[in-house]
């Protein structure tokens, strides 16, 4: 048996892959290996570039856990399957009046792995879609499947809104959604040093304001995106060019391979610290031809989020599969630490133990929350053990 992420550059030989159709089964599974000394690690879409999934043991594949169970409307609140992916949840959703609050620029994840590694969008005054989580049903290394919210076992629930699939098998997710909303998105292009001088204005004046940079290029091309009640035009325009429902407008379409490195700057330090992997692109990585994206997030709650209690810009780098690519994000590492960057959970980084406890004030709460419903560390894979203090 083999595994591999979206990219190709990580690989496993599961002992075992578990597809799972229902929660009993899910509950059972769990309590086997945990009896048995055995570990887990549930696979979703593959989109993370972490080695959060790498095991040689038991692979436990969610895809059988998706759908819509309930909807509340008066709320705005919904159920799902946590192997649902983001795209299967739009027309559902969309058919109750109701939608996310904000995804991120790629739909294929599952929900389940996008809200246990922080997965975002952008916009000032959004949060990541681990924000969204206002409860969840786990099954347990001990066979129990447990519900959590905030009015009940409200640690378990806080803790595992990004869990990095360390906690149990989630099965099911409970999201605070919106009514539906219509987008409308356009294109445009600007020196890059004119764009970071007023780029705080600029996307406090929109609902999403990003772009991308093309190493050795002058150019920051980018597209902010805001509600709008005009009609949704169809058939859809290209990227920049939509007008339409929310979930329409907001994924891309990405299906050149590539790794990535992303790290969330305080605010105030984004335009800085783009400066510097501008500086560093163009002295001591003149091949690197893949683009630089900064997008911004808002301050949150979340034990592990990379946002938590901080107004955010997120800078990501990338690289094409063919390429080693260490040395080049080692070096933009340097410089997010520089500028106190904290590392995306789903995406490479290279640091130690201490230096991620250092980055999250919650670090030992989450670890404590986690133990103790794990004690042994069924859900535990060697990297997240040596993250273990």
């Amino acid at each position: 048996m083999s595994w591999q992420n979206w990219s190709g550059k990580l690989k496993a030989k599961p002992n075992r892959i578990a597809f799972l159709r229902s929660e009993a089964d899910a509950a059972a599974l769990a309590k086997q290996a945990d009896t048995n000394g055995q570990h887990i690690r549930v696979a979703g879409a593959t989109h993370s570039h972490s080695p959060l999934v790498i095991s040689n043991e038991i692979l436990a594949d969610p895809q059988g856990l998706t759908g819509l169970f309930a909807v509340d409307q008066a709320t705005r609140t919904a159920w799902v399957g946590a192997g649902t992916r983001i795209y299967a949840l739009g027309q559902p959703l969309h058919a109750n009046g109701l939608a996310l609050t904000n995804q991120g620029d790629i739909d294929r994840q599952a929900i389940c792995g996008a809200t246990a590694t922080g997965t975002h969008g952008t916009g000032t005054r959004l949060k990541n879609l681990s924000s969204a989580v206002i409860g969840a049903r786990i099954a347990l290394a001990s066979g129990e499947l447990v519900e959590c919210g905030p009015d009940h076992n409200a640690e378990l629930w806080q803790a595992s809104r990004l869990h990095l699939g360390a906690f149990g098998i989630i099965t099911r997710l409970h999201l605070q959604l919106e009514d539906a909303y219509r987008l409308k998105e356009h294109s445009w292009t600007a020196n890059l040093a004119e764009t970071l001088s007023h780029f705080a204005e600029d996307a406090a004046a929109h609902r999403h304001h990003e772009f991308f940079w093309y190493p050795h290029t002058d150019e920051a091309r980018g597209k902010s995106i805001d509600r709008t009640e005009e009609p949704a035009q169809y058939p859809l325009g290209g990227e920049g060019e939509r007008c339409a429902w929310s979930y329409e407008v907001l994924p891309n379409h990405r299906p050149h391979k590539h790794t990535e490195m992303e790290y969330s700057i305080p605010f105030e330090h984004g335009p800085a610290c783009m400066r510097d992997i501008q500086q560093l692109l163009t002295t001591d990585f003149p091949d690197v031809r893949w683009p630089v994206e900064y997008r911004t997030l808002a301050a949150d709650d979340v034990w592990l989020s990379t946002a938590y209690e901080r107004p955010t810009i997120t800078i990501s780098v990338h690289e094409d599969i063919a390429r080693d690519d260490e040395g080049y994000f080692r070096a933009c590492e340097e410089i997010f630490l520089h500028h106190k960057g904290r590392p995306h959970w789903g995406k490479v980084n290279y640091l130690s133990r201490n230096q991620l406890a250092d980055q999250h004030k919650r670090w030992d709460d989450w670890w404590r929350v986690r133990n103790s419903v794990d004690p042994k560390g069924t859900f535990l894979n060697p990297y997240l053990k040596s993250l273990q203090p």
